[in-house]
């Protein structure tokens, strides 16, 4: 796809076809990383979308998507490369009972290496999205290796050289704000984000996604969510959680929100214990 002509209107229409509704603002913010060639971050609530949106666009674009989940503990051979040590082991154990050659001769060679996401990336180049999700979790060296990384798109392999992407792929971040990350790799991507959608917008994502839901169903759990929201739980649903619930109601073959299907179903959107022992005392309040 040509991004040269591509316009915000289009880009809304062309993700919306894929089953995701993006405001003006979002819709922007992908098509200028589309445009421009540059890194998008996007910071917000969980569930709010973040990582559905670099799926989508890998469907859009017709690439391959290629996800790097971060947690704490990554470090660059997990997101890298990895060689394959049992497999070098045989090897060499194989050279060694037939007595041909050197053993190390061809120890390092592509066949014993282990590709990880960015290394795909890499590779792949325009061929992929390349989805670093919840970048917030992994440590400020990881995160200083990544600056590098999305500054140059290649990588040195000592053992083979250096590997660098013939075009960039479309790269998305993502964060959930469990730490705040550093300004310099704010500064090297676009940056935007995504909060909970106007209740309309939640409900037409609902319908989207569960076309055979009713829309009086839709809106009814929408509102609901909204009031658990406003309630001083630990975790808040996202917009995740308002399609779980209203896909559970649905396979129950309820119709209309009522005091006993939320309670019911009221795990389908709450996750935690205490935030649960709370929505069930005031489940009044939450299906007013």
């Amino acid at each position: 796809m040509a991004f040269d002509t591509l316009s915000v209107p289009q880009l809304t229409e062309d993700l919306l076809e894929q089953g995701y509704i993006a405001d003006r603002g979002l819709a922007t913010s992908v098509l200028l990383a589309l445009k421009l060639g540059k890194p998008l971050l996007l910071e917000g609530e969980v569930g709010v979308g973040k990582t559905e949106l670099a799926k989508t666009l890998a469907t859009m674009l017709g690439r391959d998507l290629i996800r790097l989940q971060c947690y704490e503990g990554i470090d660059v051979h997990h997101a890298l490369y990895e060689w394959d040590y049992a497999r070098q082991m045989l090897h060499i154990r194989a050279l060694g009972q037939s007595g041909a050659g050197d053993a190390e001769a061809d120890l390092f060679g592509s066949r014993f290496l282990l590709e990880r996401p960015l290394l795909r990336a890499v590779r792949a180049g325009d061929r992929s999205v390349l989805l670093i999700d919840e970048v917030d979790r992994a440590d400020d060296e990881f995160e200083a290796f990544l600056l590098e990384l999305l500054g140059d798109f290649q990588v040195t392999i000592p053992e083979l050289g250096t590997v660098s992407a013939e075009a960039r792929p479309v790269v998305i971040l993502t964060s959930n704000r469990t730490r705040e990350l550093h300004d310099a790799l704010k500064r090297r991507c676009l940056y935007t984000w995504i909060g909970f959608p106007p209740a309309e917008r939640e409900v037409a994502i609902v319908r989207t996604r569960l076309p055979e839901v009713g829309a009086a169903l839709a809106a009814q759990v929408v509102a609901a969510v909204n009031r658990l929201r406003e309630m001083d739980l630990e975790k808040p649903p996202g917009v995740a959680e308002t399609i779980d619930w209203t896909q559970s109601l649905d396979a129950l073959g309820v119709d209309a929100l009522t005091d006993e299907a939320a309670l019911d179903t009221l795990g389908s959107v709450v996750k935690d214990r205490d935030d649960l022992e709370f929505a069930t005392k005031s489940i009044q309040d939450v299906v007013a």
